[in-house]
């Protein structure tokens, strides 16, 4: 809508990014703090709360009754104030809206069975849940594919020539990215907090790299891969970062709501969708250190105890590890915090490094 006012008014103050940008980040955000108070005293009467695996440690019994789905509402206010302030003639646009609804429906569902069943490992299994994950990517690649300019190319940090031009395997390499980030998000969501600040810092730097990366002279001044278009991308980022900042709010520890899956897997699937459209894919190793060190941490427990009968880790994923060392929450969820900062650090600096 603000993007359309643009030719209405007087000023064309509407039709720069930065400002739509803005504009969507403090409508998300208003939205968030207006919503979740609601929500939550609804959630809380519908009995929609969080089942506790009955193997978490020991601290995490008294968090049964704490609402979850808050993935839903933060993602809806996200696209509302998306909705309202990108231009939707932006083939990028429906990209990321399309990334959003589609892999917070897929954690919904799994949501809703967890509580319908009042056990955490009665959601969605594995396989139809990994389906459904494969299916989304694949439909969101294939717009990426036939319906933008989007190239190809592979791009790896500190070099400013391409790799590789994958062609359509491009496709499948992102099917993987989207996989394996929405996962990797839902793995860390454990501990108040803990998932929603990397996932802040993510958004932020990708943010940076979709707007630079749409921005003709900009990219070109910085060695950057060049995608026209893909700025407005940037609307949709401040959106989601002023969602997940209002979350933040209710579920900073101890915590009023939890993230559940509608929300980890829409949030790292957004993530990888900034990722593939700014070229940046092998740069999410970095960009979400603390996402990729907690999914390692669960392949290796898994291995090792397949293999040797033997844990690498007191618990999986490694948060669990260090709550079973004493270690109290809220020093591993500012921690983690840290270090998650200080990775985006990096990983914005490697923009000067060509």
């Amino acid at each position: 809508m603000l993007y359309f006012l643009a030719d209405r008014l007087p000023f064309n103050l509407f039709s720069y990014i930065t400002v739509r940008s803005g504009a969507a980040f403090c409508l998300a955000f208003v939205l968030a703090l207006w919503f979740f108070p609601r929500f939550i005293v609804w959630a809380k009467r519908q009995g929609a709360t969080q089942p506790i695996l009955s193997h978490a440690p020991g601290g995490h019994k008294s968090k049964q009754n704490t609402p979850t789905m808050g993935g839903a509402v933060f993602t809806a206010c996200a696209l509302i104030a998306t909705l309202l302030s990108v231009n939707l003639s932006s083939v990028y646009a429906w990209g990321g809206i399309l990334t959003i609804a589609l892999f917070s429906a897929i954690g919904m569902i799994d949501d809703i069975r967890k509580i319908y069943h009042k056990q955490n490992d009665k959601g969605l299994s594995a396989k139809p849940k990994f389906i459904l994950q494969i299916l989304a990517a694949a439909l969101v690649s294939a717009l990426l594919l036939f319906a933008s300019n989007l190239n190809t190319l592979l791009y790896l940090p500190f070099i400013k020539e391409p790799i590789a031009d994958l062609g359509l395997y491009m496709g499948l390499f992102w099917i993987l990215v989207f996989a394996s980030a929405s996962n990797a998000v839902n793995i860390t969501d454990g501990l108040d907090g803990l998932a929603a600040a990397p996932s802040i810092f993510a958004i932020a730097s990708l943010a940076v790299f979709v707007y630079l990366s749409g921005h003709a002279q900009l990219s070109a001044a910085l060695l950057l891969p060049s995608v026209s278009g893909a700025g407005e991308t940037t609307v949709i980022a401040a959106a989601m970062l002023g969602g997940l900042l209002g979350f933040l709010w209710f579920n900073a520890n101890p915590a009023e709501v939890f993230m559940g899956d509608s929300g980890s897997l829409s949030v790292g699937a957004f993530i990888a969708y900034l990722a593939i459209i700014s070229k940046t894919e092998a740069l999410l190793l970095l960009i979400g250190f603390i996402f990729v060190v907690e999914t390692i941490s669960v392949i290796l427990q898994v291995g090792s105890y397949k293999l040797r009968r033997r844990r690498v880790f007191l618990m999986a994923p490694l948060h669990h590890h260090f709550e079973l060392m004493r270690w109290a929450e809220n020093k591993i969820i500012v921690r983690f915090w840290i270090i998650a900062l200080l990775s985006n650090v990096l990983a914005l600096i490697t923009i000067k490094i060509r």
